[in-house]
């Protein structure tokens, strides 16, 4: 069986460039290990996690927040057993439609591990050992990653647990200790805080979401130590160990102080390593990095001129949205178009509520890069939207050229901002000035005149409700 190209994968880079290829005329096929399509993301990653960010988050608000607005009810409970049932039920109803798509496609589907032969064949090893081999004309890598680990941690998947096994546990945890104060390890503690868990975060950088804008770092520590979570930062994990029921984690504090702490569950969440276990690139003749990272131009194409890789196997940020962009141009590229992805502008979130959204450089960035900048802020607690719903904690900071005006970076933390930031990303795509977001005219009352406000901050100094 031949195909013009060939996907490996099929979360969402995987299968949104099979789409893409199929859409543009190629005879496409997808090859993928589980019963269910849709990767990491849908099955056990970004789908679940925000099921039940979403219940968890409903109840959180008629405990603390309901009775603000006149609604009385008894005390509310929970049925932790029918929360994981409804993200089950998402899950299903969700990969559930990226097989639709397939058909939808003309896509052939096949289960099983794929590996390459050579250059332009794949071996599809199916779960009762039987195999078969198609060919392909274009091969793409679209594997994903996987839970890291720290050499010294075994990972038992029952008492010391990666976020897969977090996403599927029976019972909320009396104390949840996360090992990494990321996305990942804030998004689970948010939904298990919530329910009633004590929460310690142990993070080895002097603050949480390391990688963002220290000003988000610092209010959404701030807003999460008000709801009860407890962090631990500059501390650097030195053994895990399970006692039955019970997990002790020591690490060294920036004194060099030896410190303990004990909970019942341990949450290991410091990054992800990308997967290319079981592809037999070496057959292939692809080059891949010390760290297992596949090698690629530009183009997103490796070595070995017909295979190409996307997503989190390849450099750049481990994003479901940043796998899709590439899956797309290389479909794109394929059929001899000219595609485009800027990586400074694929934005990040935290789903945590607040909510926290960034995109382009931080200030840091502009301080290492010695580019002059000027900064405007403004308080989501000065909108009247926010404090029609109640939500007052957070800020929009824009970052702008001090020359030029364009605006370079764009970071906030507040209610709904996952969505806010694609007007930041729309703005800097096309190289707008602080001054431009700051003369749109926005709707009121919504959070979205924060950008505005924070945008003229930036431009004059002077914003209006400030």
């Amino acid at each position: 069986m031949k195909y013009d190209v060939i996907v490996i994968g099929s979360g969402p880079g995987g299968y949104i460039s099979a789409i893409r290829a199929a859409q543009l005329g190629s005879k496409v096929a997808i090859i993928e290990k589980y019963p269910t399509l849709g990767g990491t993301c849908l099955n056990v990653g970004c789908i679940p996690s925000k099921a039940l960010l979403d219940s968890s988050h409903h109840y959180y608000d008629a405990v603390h927040h309901f009775e603000e607005h006149g609604i009385s009810v008894e005390k509310p409970s929970f049925d932790f057993g029918k929360m994981v049932d409804r993200k089950a039920k998402v899950v299903e109803t969700t990969t559930g439609g990226i097989k639709y798509l397939m058909d939808k496609n003309s896509i052939d589907v096949f289960e099983g591990v794929g590996s390459f032969e050579d250059a332009t064949h794949i071996k599809v090893t199916k779960n009762d050992g039987s195999s078969e081999v198609i060919e392909g004309t274009n091969i793409i890598i679209a594997t994903g990653s996987k839970p890291s680990t720290l050499p010294f941690i075994s990972i038992d998947k029952e008492r010391v647990i990666t976020s897969t096994e977090a996403l599927k546990l029976k019972e909320v945890p009396k104390h949840l200790l996360v090992i990494g104060g990321g996305v990942i390890g804030l998004e689970l503690g948010s939904v298990y805080k919530r329910l009633g868990a004590d929460v310690t975060v142990i993070e080895y950088a002097p603050t949480i979401t390391p990688a963002m804008d220290k000003d988000v770092s610092k209010e959404l520590t701030k807003v999460l130590k008000k709801q009860g979570m407890k962090f631990n930062v500059s501390h650097g994990v030195t053994s895990v160990e399970r006692n039955g029921d019970e997990v002790v984690v020591k690490a060294t504090n920036k004194k060099g102080e030896e410190v303990t702490f004990t909970g019942d569950y341990c949450l290991v969440s410091v990054g992800r390593r990308p997967y290319t276990d079981g592809l037999a690139l070496d057959k292939a003749g692809v080059k891949v990095t010390e760290r297992g990272m596949v090698e690629v131009n530009d183009h997103l194409q490796t070595n070995v001129s017909n295979i190409y890789a996307i997503g989190d196997v390849v450099r750049g940020a481990m994003l479901a949205h940043k796998a899709e962009e590439e899956g797309v141009v290389v479909a794109e590229y394929l059929a001899g178009q000219k595609p485009h992805i800027d990586y400074n502008l694929i934005p990040g979130i935290v789903y945590t509520w607040p909510e926290v959204a960034a995109v382009g450089k931080t200030e840091q960035e502009l301080k290492d890069a010695d580019i002059d900048y000027k900064a405007g802020k403004f308080s989501m607690r000065a909108l009247g939207r926010s404090r029609a719903s109640g939500d007052i904690d957070g800020f929009v900071k824009v970052l702008a050229d001090k020359n030029t005006d364009e605006v370079l970076g764009v970071h906030m933390v507040g209610a709904r901002v996952a969505d806010l930031i694609m007007e930041a990303a729309v703005a800097m795509e096309y190289r707008a000035s602080a001054e431009d977001l700051a003369r749109i005219c926005h709707g009121h009352p919504t959070y979205s005149e924060a950008v505005k406000e924070a945008a003229k901050a930036a431009w004059d100094g002077k914003p209006l409700n400030a």
